[in-house]
This record gives structure tokens, C-alpha cells and sequence, in this order.
């Protein structure tokens, strides 16, 4: 039966690091089906990997297993980790980047990558993406029991996942993704938005929910796909229209009738 790899990295697309992974995965198992998640996270940028990854790996088969690579403590003293949660296995370093994942699993196993028999060698000292984590994938995706690729490990690195603060009508939050179309998405979540609303971002105003991005204004906010509040522009980009980045605020005021 083949197995499914995903691969998410912050090595974006204009170097071979994404296919020289590729390439060790399917050396060690030809059979595999290897899924590009993402390779367009901010360079050393864990938070934007652990949100990405959150919001998608549960739409993959059972028993996916998911690679992520955004490692800034690559060749450190930083642990190499396998994740196996009830729905997929995760390969990562122990630098926080499974967050969220550890945050959705009530119950998990995890073991440190220590045995150097399924790794490629010599191990670069920049890249355990090519030399540990991608041979270890492609021999995990073979059946090579977990127990095999090093010793259970207990706390994991996580990290505080922003939250918004929600002071009586009031909900801080902040952007924590811009994506490809220059949408703004917050990590503020659908179930705090009832009701009528006044949204502020970079001194503009939004005064409702929109249904869909045609449905708006030029400047509109909406419910997106992740299930967390989007700013977008109709047929343009918002993070450009705002001059917004990663952690710009966004207040928004419940409104009462009356």
C-alpha cells in the first residue's frame, strides 16, 4: 500500500533543497506519494509553520506522514523528533513547530531520531532536512517500527499559540498569516464573532461580515477557510492595501442593538 509524505519547509522554491528531499524519499521507497504542503513559510518563521500545518493535516488520509522542516537550530543542540498522534505521524525538530498538533492530540507517542542506521551520511551540519528527516520518512512510510529510529521522549517543546484577548465587547487579535492572494488572516475564530461588529484594522473600518469575497466591498472581512476571521480585498490584496505584516492588530467592537 503506498503512503502518503507531506512536506512542509520555509526553502521556498528557487534552490533543490525541496526536490533533493524528494529525491532521498523515494531512493529508500519508490512507492511513496509525496504532497508539497507548503514551501513558502517566512524563513525561520516556527509560528507560521505550526498554524499551517494545524489547520491542514487533518484533511489527509489516516497515517499520512508529515515532514516539517522550518528548523532555525538546524545542527544544534535541538532534538530531531516523530510525532504519532490517533490520525498521522510527524517529523519534525523539537523546536515548537508542532504546537499545534500536540494542541488537537489528546493522546500521542513521541521518540527522538537518535539511531544514526536511517540517516544519510555524512549528515550535513545545514541540512538534516536532506540527511535525517527525509530518510527517516521514506523508512517510516517502509514500516520500520517507531521504537527502531531512537528512544520515547517526553516534553516536547511547545510554544504559546497567540490568542486573542477578549475584554467584555472587545476582541483584540492579530494577523498570524498572510497568504498567496494577500488575504490577512487573523487568529481570531469564528465562534467569538456573533452578532453585529465594528472591525478596525490599520485605522480602517469594516462594519460587517461579508458571506465571500465577491459579496464585498473593496475592502471587506469574512469567515475563511481555516474557520478564522480574513481581511481581504475584492480582486486585490490586502496585506498591500494595509501595509500589513505577520502580528499587525486587528481590534474589533460587538455591537448591541437596542
Amino acid at each position: 500500500m503506498s503512503r502518503v509524505i507531506t512536506l512542509t519547509t520555509d526553502f521556498g522554491t528557487a534552490d533543490p533543497y525541496v526536490g533533493i528531499m524528494k529525491g532521498v524519499i523515494l531512493r529508500i521507497n519508490p512507492q511513496v506519494i509525496i504532497v508539497d504542503l507548503c514551501h513558502e513559510i517566512a524563513p525561520q518563521n516556527i509560528a507560521q509553520a505550526t498554524f499551517l500545518l494545524k489547520t491542514a493535516f487533518r484533511f489527509f488520509p489516516p497515517q499520512t506522514i508529515h515532514v516539517v522542516v522550518v528548523d532555525p537550530g538546524v545542527g544544534g543542540k535541538r532534538r530531531a523528533m516523530i510525532l504519532k498522534t490517533g490520525e498521522a505521524y510527524f517529523i519534525a525538530p523539537d523546536n515548537g513547530v508542532l504546537s499545534g498538533v500536540l494542541e488537537e492530540s489528546t493522546s500521542y507517542q513521541a521518540f527522538s531520531i537518535s539511531n544514526p542506521k536511517f540517516w544519510l551520511h555524512p549528515v550535513s551540519s545545514t541540512f538534516h532536512g536532506r540527511d535525517i528527516f527525509a530518510p527517516v520518512a521514506a523508512h517510516l512510510s517502509r514500516g520500520v517500527p517507531l521504537e527502531q529510529f531512537g528512544e520515547p521522549a517526553s516534553d516536547l517543546v511547545t510554544l504559546p499559540l497567540p490568542r486573542p484577548e477578549v475584554k467584555g465587547d472587545l476582541i483584540v487579535g492579530q494577523v498570524i498569516h498572510i497568504d498567496h492572494f494577500g488575504n490577512l488572516i487573523t487568529n481570531i475564530e469564528e465562534e467569538l464573532l456573533e452578532g453585529e461588529l465594528s472591525l478596525e484594522i490599520q485605522g480602517h473600518r469594516i462594519g460587517k461580515l461579508s458571506p465571500c469575497y465577491e459579496a464585498g466591498e473593496e475592502l471587506l472581512a469574512l469567515i475563511g477557510s481555516t474557520g478564522n476571521l480574513e481581511i481581504a480585498v475584492k480582486n486585490g490584496s490586502a496585506a498591500e492595501r494595509l501595509r500589513a505584516r505577520i502580528g499587525t492588530p486587528v481590534r474589533i467592537r460587538r455591537c448591541h442593538g437596542g
